[in-house]
């Protein structure tokens, strides 16, 4: 079993924040996502955190991955769980 201290992450990893285009609230399966904001994982992940709750199911972030925890792209759920993890580093 992994512990909390043998897992490192790079936050300051290069990523973007993307955005699923919508109509009422769901994705457009027939659109690419498009580009909303460049950095750090930390910076891309600070921006996701700032979105409505209930819209942010729409934005994913690209970065390269940092396995076990962080995949090439990271949809809305892995994000939010991000965030948490990095409150306690």
């Amino acid at each position: 079993m992994m512990e909390a201290n043998d897992i490192h992450m790079r936050f300051d990893a290069p990523a973007t924040l993307r955005k699923w285009p919508s109509i009422n609230n769901e994705r457009r399966a027939d659109r690419s996502t498009y580009l909303l904001a460049e950095g750090t994982l930390d910076d891309c992940i600070r921006e996701f955190m700032t979105k409505p709750e209930v819209t942010r199911h729409l934005y994913e972030i690209h970065t390269a991955p940092q396995p076990p925890l962080v995949t090439e792209i990271l949809l809305a759920d892995h994000i939010t769980e991000l965030a948490r993890f990095r409150s306690f580093l």
